[in-house]
């Protein structure tokens, strides 16, 4: 061991080899360098657990390890995953899948220059807001709307335009907490107002808002509890009460919906979550939803409500901060012209179609992954009733029926199976449940259930 350690070559030495230098004329000399510390490293390592050999480093062999690693690390960090979760909506794996013509309208503006900010008609500066708000008008029924980067800045800058140096009245009960820690009363202490809240985490009444309206008071701020449920003894003013006394006392009625659907979701058992235009119908003056969540789309925040407080919010200086880029304007406008006729949205919108699909086509497919499984060699696989979930905090009460099916394979734990298939191409993140990997089918779709099984077919084989 010891003289194989001394053997190791100087970095140095291995850039006069020829196979070496072709890689620094290929690549770089700082690449190469780097991928050669590595596999020193590496070898190194295995020789202390008296598990390698010197290779032939002036060999070609030696030379292919050394540009696998070069081209491991130039490889994409950003790659496609099947997502077999059973959560429809994943936050960790990229939440709503788009649509093709969503794909495609980003392919479009990203391709050639576009009229983002561009008024045709007039060839003066437009504006990019005008590319969505008719439609999001058209499907909620909002005087206005404009569109940001994501939900909570939408919050964060409704908050800012309307209520900086002032007061918002909120409930205990809805002072959420999001992913990553983000809690909406840091929100509104960052837009500069003040949070006075109000009733228990339970129970809150109209006249506990009402008591805590005085003149330095800008807005009620309802938040639509999308990633937590309180049940039993509970109680909450209706929207249409809290709009009636806004009006009465002249301040904002603002909700934070999180994430926010278009459509009605009852009939598929999905009640749970307010349409956007029911919401703004009862009274309240602006509604803050997410593009990503229910929606289909790509990441944004949309606010849509009164013309004057929307007015107000595009002329704020954080407007630009904040505001959308073209691809996901792009992407945004794609999806929503999904929800008008002909287009049925709970056929064309992945998100929707995966919420909504009939779980006797469900089992079909769970019952071809079984099949594709059992064809590259996998026997120890079942199928199993499943549950699975909207996700990113919406629905969080709502199960959906669903199956999945249950493999392990000879000499791997659960674990390490689970570690396997991250890392195959295209990775397959599952479940564990009972000491087998469990793949639901709701989540992944027919073209990828080839995909599964090759993954597998690849950990077989090594």
């Amino acid at each position: 061991m010891t003289i194989a350690l001394k053997n190791l070559p100087q970095i140095q030495t291995l850039l006069t080899y020829p196979a070496i230098a072709a890689l620094v004329d290929l690549f770089s000399h700082t690449e190469t360098v780097d991928a050669l510390r590595g596999v020193i490293a590496d070898l190194r390592a295995a020789i202390l657990a008296e598990d390698a050999a010197l290779p032939d480093f002036e060999s070609a062999v030696f030379a292919a390890t050394v540009l696998h690693r070069i081209e491991a690390r130039r490889a994409p960090s950003l790659v496609p995953v099947i997502n077999a979760t059973g959560i429809i909506i994943h936050t960790n794996l990229g939440r709503a899948r788009l649509a093709p013509e969503a794909l495609q309208a980003m392919h479009v503006a990203g391709e050639s220059p576009s009229n983002l900010e561009l008024d045709l008609g007039t060839g003066k500066r437009g504006s990019r807001h005008t590319h969505v708000e008719t439609l999001i008008c058209e499907l909620t029924g909002a005087q206005a709307a404009v569109v940001v980067n994501n939900c909570a800045a939408a919050v964060l800058l409704s908050l800012m335009a309307t209520a900086q140096g002032r007061t918002v009245v909120a409930s205990r009960g809805e002072l959420i907490e999001i992913g990553g820690s983000f809690r909406l009363p840091d929100v509104i202490a960052q837009s500069g107002a003040t949070l006075r809240e109000v009733g228990a985490t339970n129970k809150t009444r109209i006249s506990d808002y009402d008591e805590a309206i005085d003149d330095t008071t800008a807005a009620l701020l309802k938040s639509h509890t999308s990633n937590f449920k309180i049940i039993g003894f509970t109680a909450a003013p209706d929207r249409r009460e809290l709009a009636k006394l806004a009006k009465q006392r002249n301040v904002i009625l603002m909700e934070d919906l999180g994430s926010g659907v278009l459509i009605d979701l009852s009939p598929y058992g999905l009640g749970d979550e307010p349409v956007v235009g029911e919401i703004l119908k009862s009274g309240v003056d602006l509604v803050m939803f997410s593009g990503d969540k229910l929606l289909g789309g790509p990441q944004a925040g949309i606010i849509a409500g009164r013309r004057d407080i929307v007015a107000q919010l595009k002329s704020h200086p954080l407007m630009r901060a904040v505001r959308i880029d073209k691809l996901s304007l792009a992407a945004l406008e794609a999806t929503l012209r999904l929800y008008r006729t002909p287009h049925d949205p709970l056929r064309d919108v992945p998100v929707l179609a995966m919420l909504s699909e009939p779980i006797e086509a469900v089992e079909q497919r769970a019952r071809e992954m079984m099949q594709a499984l059992w064809d590259v060699g996998i026997t120890d696989v079942d199928l199993h009733n499943s549950t699975a979930y909207a996700g990113a905090g919406s629905l969080p009460q709502q199960d959906l029926e669903s199956y999945a099916v249950s493999v392990s394979v000879p000499h791997l734990s659960a674990d390490a199976l689970a570690t396997a298939l991250r890392k195959a191409t295209p990775p397959v993140v599952g479940r564990i449940e009972r000491g087998h990997i469990m793949l639901d089918a709701r989540t992944v779709t027919a073209p990828e259930v080839s995909l599964v099984a090759r993954a597998f077919a690849r950990i077989l084989t090594p």
